[in-house]
């Protein structure tokens, strides 16, 4: 039985993490900690939560004590770190959140880590570590920067971070290779395009338009909608870090894209569509709709202030994750966006949840004036 720490598994991606590990192995043992801030749903996972294969724990990988009692009390191998502030929105709120979950606590994790896999010193002073042990950095592509036109980004490119949330995650990387390097800390690090699929918090940009249209809501759309993502179905992610946690060289980074480039007014656009054509093909489907189906179109789309230091485009280079592992997406966006169209369509229950604490105080902070 292999232990992980999963950090922020009750989040949007953990949580698909700790789902895909259960079904797919029977020798595991998940931990999942998490401090279950306005992101993390403890509903999430409470079918996966069972006390023996996987047993929560509330609290903060800021917390040295309460993370060397779980290395104390379990037999971790593995720590996946998912656990960050990761909306850029809120990090121009407030940055400071940011630099002490994103940064100090990784450093924290490690440190932990450091203290119970150390097994000695080899003859040039490095220390020894146990056999079989990981730590795995989630991290993402905007640690880059912008990119133009053309081009894509590798394992190579300069950091180039352009907001408080990506220099925070720019920082916890650094960190991490250089416990690599000064301590040969058996660590890898995986930067993700941008994420979408079930169980997504209502503030990104698929689930908040979902939430919106159903609703018949204005459909916020920055400056003028051009900005280019490249989008990775959340599976398909899990699978990449999967891989790369069991058999990634220690020391390495590995890119995970999607090859799915998309403008944001795409997104909309072909969103607004698929309800409208699901609503009419199904329409059991009409009984969560909050509006006339007619009112089901591009008039909803209202563009708004662009935001401060808005990358133009990301798009990710997977050639190393590809080459080394074996690993591809599986998942092209017309049919990833309909199984996630159709997940929250069927899981209002799971949005009207997680939206009932300080979603709309922060909604009408960004947009009350839609």
């Amino acid at each position: 039985m292999k232990t992980y720490i999963i950090t922020g598994g009750a989040g949007f991606i953990g949580a698909n993490y700790v789902k895909f590990l259960l079904s797919t192995y029977s020798d595991v043992q998940l931990i999942v900690l998490d401090s279950l801030t306005y992101a993390g749903n403890l509903g999430t996972i409470a079918n996966d939560v069972d006390g023996s294969r996987c047993i929560f724990v509330k609290g903060d990988i800021c917390d040295q004590a309460l993370v060397n009692q779980l290395f104390e009390t379990y037999p971790v191998e593995v720590v996946v770190n998912f656990a960050a502030e990761s909306h850029v929105d809120r990090s121009i709120e407030n940055p400071r959140l940011f630099l002490e979950t994103n940064i100090m606590g990784t450093q924290n994790l490690m440190d932990v880590a450091r203290k119970h896999w150390v097994t000695g010193k080899d003859d040039k002073g490095y220390p020894t570590w146990k056999v079989g042990v990981r730590y795995h950095q989630v991290s993402t592509d905007e640690v880059y920067g912008s990119l133009g036109a053309e081009g894509y980004f590798t394992e190579t490119t300069p950091l180039d971070p352009r907001s408080p949330y990506s220099a925070s995650k720019t920082s916890a990387d650094l960190i991490v290779k250089a416990y690599m390097e000064t301590f040969k800390f058996p660590a890898t690090i995986t930067r993700c395009s941008n994420n979408y699929g079930p169980y997504h918090f209502p503030e990104k940009l698929i689930p908040l338009i979902i939430k919106n249209i159903l609703e018949g809501k204005k459909l916020p759309v920055y400056g003028d909608g051009t900005n280019v993502r490249d989008w990775l179905y959340v599976e398909d992610h899990c699978k990449a870090i999967d891989k790369v946690v069991r058999n990634g060289r220690v020391g390495e980074v590995y890119n995970i894209g999607g090859h799915n480039e998309k403008q944001n007014i795409e997104i909309v656009k072909l969103t607004i569509d698929t309800i409208k054509r699901l609503m009419l093909e199904e329409p059991a489907y009409q009984a969560v709709l909050k509006t006339d189906l007619n009112k089901l179109n591009y008039d909803l789309i209202t563009y708004v202030a662009d935001r401060l230091g808005h990358d133009q485009r990301y798009a990710i280079d997977p050639t190393k994750i590809s080459n080394e592992l074996g690993w591809l997406p599986e998942t092209n966006f017309a049919t990833g966006i309909e199984l996630t169209i159709r997940w929250y369509l069927e899981n209002q229950a799971w949005s009207n949840e997680v939206t009932s604490g300080d979603y709309q105080k922060y909604y009408d902070l960004m947009y009350g004036n839609l």
